[in-house]
């Protein structure tokens, strides 16, 4: 795709996806090998890569290579190849708990996604009609919830490895951009007991370091009354508290959902709105666009389509 492609100012057309999966990385050491669906448009060249990491709800299949198809298609009709891991806390795989990592897996969910940069050749090579067609110089990742820690990670944020007290640093250089979605914020008294005791991990996040470029989106009705007693503000945190440049997304009236990112009409969403998931669509391509196109007017134009009109869905503010 080159940057001629999309007209400044405008989203462009959908154009045909191709989707391929299960494609198998083999991955020593892991618990099972690592397993890819990948989208792509079927036309064009000098395709840019998302990598998405997939939430940790209770349904049994979207937490996995075959979730978030609003975003994927999108994203993939819009001129980038999306390439998502299934991690190992996935339900569909049903490992026994006392595997290591278990039950988020918040390490190896991170080295997934190094995984699949190491193992672009073998992924081009399992889905021919995409060799030669990526550009691998423009990679981002995104993450929706859970996925949205793994993808913090992965742009600078940091950790105290709970059993060592050793600092965990997964920062993936490759990685240009990135887009949070609902992410967990800060630890410490930020947290519920519940998760303070039983997901440790937690407790030390730290997005000082995390200076990669972003996009925060946040729901301002998110509560996530099970991890957090701060409310929806939490979800900001790695805007608030990382270093510049950074953006964030408030959407008026979101739930963790944000409208139905992770498929389309599943129980799991309690905001149901195709406009906030458009909106959710636009903004994070539009991002990704001008940060992985410098010049590009991708973000500005959605920025002002926006605010357009009586009953804005959001608000962006950029640092």
């Amino acid at each position: 795709m080159s940057e001629s492609t999309y007209v400044a100012g405008t989203f462009g057309s959908p154009t045909p996806v191709l989707s391929v999966g299960p494609v198998v990385l083999p991955a020593p050491g892991r618990a099972v090998d690592l397993e890819v669906r990948v989208s792509a448009p079927v036309n064009g060249s000098d395709l840019p890569v998302i990598l998405l990491s997939h939430g940790q709800g209770y349904s049994n299949n979207l937490s996995s290579l075959n979730g978030y198809a609003p975003l994927v298609n999108y994203w993939a009709a819009h001129g980038f190849v999306v390439i998502q891991p299934t991690h190992l806390s996935s339900r569909t795989l049903s490992l026994d708990p006392g595997t290591p990592g278990a039950p988020l897996y918040w390490r190896s969910r991170a080295e997934d996604m190094t995984r699949i940069l190491d193992g672009l050749d073998v992924i081009e090579a399992a889905v021919p009609q995409l060799i030669g067609r990526l550009d691998r110089s423009r990679v981002a990742v995104a993450g929706h919830s859970m996925g949205g820690h793994t993808a913090s990670l992965l742009l600078g944020a940091r950790l105290a490895d709970p059993h060592d007290g050793t600092e965990v640093n997964l920062t993936e250089p490759r990685i240009k951009a990135g887009v949070l979605l609902a992410a967990p914020g800060r630890g410490g008294d930020a947290l519920t007991d519940s998760v303070a005791e039983n997901l440790s991990f937690f407790v030390t996040t730290d997005f000082s370091k995390m200076a990669t470029p972003a996009l925060v989106v946040a729901g301002d009705k998110d509560v996530s009354a099970h991890l957090t007693v701060r409310g929806p503000d939490w979800h900001a945190d790695p805007y608030v508290l990382s270093p510049g440049p950074k953006s964030l997304l408030t959407l008026f009236g979101a739930e963790h959902g944000l409208g139905g990112v992770s498929g389309y009409d599943v129980a799991e969403t309690t905001d149901e709105s195709p406009e906030r998931v458009a909106a959710v669509q636009r903004l994070t391509w539009a991002y990704l666009r001008t940060e992985l196109y410098p010049g590009d007017q991708a973000w500005r134009a959605a920025c002002d389509a926006l605010k357009a009109g009586s009953h804005p869905l959001g608000r962006v503010e950029s640092k």
